[in-house]
């Protein structure tokens, strides 16, 4: 497949780049577009042709769903049985921005986007280009992370590039995701709140608007043998380099010695900004300890930088796991395929 390169960084002014992603959008094809969390394969998420190309194109199970992306409220009841009071509430509070909400979905959704499920994820995002696209479509988009499945998302055209050149129809360059992990996944489908995968809008801003919120167990754990994922972002093993990593909970100073005492072969460390002289092999930073923010908006680069590396052992240092440092660590967890030490 021959894919086009379409350079869009400001829709006004790149507005026929625009008109073609969306183009071949309406036509069943796949583009590949910037959003605030990471860049998205996307879409026409009411084609079931079209959303079978996706996975396809990822190489991903077709019972993981997808993440229906809106660029206004005025798109959502065609989709939905209901939304519910909570979810207006959130949508109110927090869109457009990175975060999702699940709830009862209509018969136009077809099983492809859903994972086969009777439910559907739903979320507007902030990024002008991504919002300008949709509304130029006139469609809403289903769209998972725009890498090959398993590996870590990308933030970045250049990655979506090395990816999916030849798999999709375009590839829109618009430079960096500011936030770098995916939205956060709350379902109000099941009574209560819960949360299934979280992201830029944290546990503590869920509960300021609705109360009590659930965290699922596949947040922080494995989920269950022969469990359906609900959202996508649960499965045992995702966001991995080819490299082997390993969590290692504890001090700085506990975490240098256990590297020293445990290297073998290529072996590399996933750290903080500053601690790099206090190690003893080659250290890739991704981000200030104390700011989660900046974790985020760095991790999924700095693991597809140890593969470029050639790195095959990789000790990464634990995050904090309160706000946004719940979906640093819940990403890691998943790219270390919960293999954790704790020192």
């Amino acid at each position: 497949m021959n894919t086009q390169i379409l350079p869009i960084e400001d829709p006004g002014k790149d507005e026929s780049y625009v008109r073609r992603a969306a183009e071949i959008l309406r036509a069943g094809g796949l583009v590949i577009i910037p959003t605030e969390t990471v860049y998205g394969l996307a879409a026409n998420a009411l084609d079931g042709s079209a959303v079978r190309r996706i996975y396809e194109a990822k190489g991903r199970p077709s019972d993981n769903p997808l993440i229906v992306h809106v660029s206004n409220m005025e798109m959502i009841p065609p989709l939905v049985e209901d939304f519910p009071d909570g979810a207006r509430r959130l949508a109110e509070a927090y869109w457009p921005g990175p975060l999702t909400i699940i709830v009862r979905k209509s018969g136009r959704i077809p099983p492809e986007t859903s994972g086969g499920l009777d439910t559907v994820a739903i979320r507007m995002p902030s990024h002008p280009v991504a919002r300008a696209i949709i509304e130029t479509a006139g469609i809403p988009l289903a769209a998972p992370s725009a890498n090959l499945s398993g590996k870590p998302s990308p933030t970045n055209a250049r990655r979506c590039i090395e990816d999916m050149m030849g798999r999709v129809d375009a590839i829109v360059d618009s430079g960096n995701c500011q936030v770098g992990v995916e939205s956060t996944v709350i379902t109000l489908a099941e009574g209560k709140p819960r949360l299934l995968r979280p992201g830029g809008i944290t546990l503590e801003q869920l509960e300021a608007v609705l109360g009590q919120v659930e965290v699922d167990p596949a947040v922080l754990h494995k989920l269950s043998a022969g469990a359906k994922a609900s959202s996508p972002g649960m499965k045992y093993k995702h966001y991995a380099p080819k490299a082997h990593v390993i969590l290692v909970e504890g001090s700085l100073q506990q975490f240098a010695e256990y590297v020293k005492t445990h290297q073998q072969g290529k072996t590399a460390a996933l750290c903080f900004d500053g601690e790099e002289a206090f190690l003893s092999v080659r250290a890739f930073s991704y981000g200030k300890k104390e700011d989660a923010a900046t974790q985020a908006a760095r991790l999924f680069d700095k693991l597809r930088e140890l593969d470029d590396a050639g790195e095959e052992t990789v000790y990464a240092r634990c995050p904090d796991k309160e706000g946004v440092g719940l979906a640093v660590y819940n990403r890691l967890i998943r790219a270390a395929g919960f293999e954790v030490i704790k020192l």
